[in-house]
């Protein structure tokens, strides 16, 4: 067989090879979305979603409200998605009246949570949670969510 045939079928066999390959673009979207799971893949345990809400930029404050038929937790953390989101404060309001501000200042990434909040005391009714916080300049709307265990 002459060297230029050769060649020729070596090229195509390498061309059919590369053809039943996934795109690269396809490999690198199912990389970012299996990262992005991984981020904030709940913790062990009963994990239960109190609610969400968007932030659009021209509030600052949202309350989700929750009430004891939602039940009594010890640990809750903030989900964020869509786009990145700086917190400034975040105050729980139980049935008993009480209060409680864990010091939550900070910017999430897209897709990202916070660590697992300890409520003080026993497992407590929540009666709200009161979100203060900011879109980030550039970025689109951001989703924040309430889990409770």
């Amino acid at each position: 067989m002459p060297v230029k045939t050769a060649l020729v079928l070596l090229l195509m066999s390498l061309a059919g090879a590369c053809a039943h390959q996934t795109p690269p673009a396809e490999r690198r979207e199912a990389r970012r979305e299996a990262a992005a799971e991984a981020r904030w893949e709940r913790p062990r345990g009963e994990w239960v979603k109190l609610g969400e809400r968007w932030v659009d930029g021209t509030h600052d404050r949202d309350v989700i409200p929750v009430g004891a038929r939602e039940g009594r937790y010890h640990r809750i953390m903030v989900v964020v998605e869509h786009s990145a989101l700086e917190m400034y404060d975040l105050t729980v309001h139980f049935g008993d009246g009480t209060e409680f501000s864990p010091r939550t200042r900070h910017i999430f990434g897209a897709d990202t949570r916070s660590h697992v909040i300890d409520l003080p005391g026993d497992h407590r009714v929540i009666r709200s949670v009161e979100f203060h916080y900011g879109n980030l300049p550039g970025g689109g709307r951001a989703q924040a969510e309430l889990w409770a265990e």
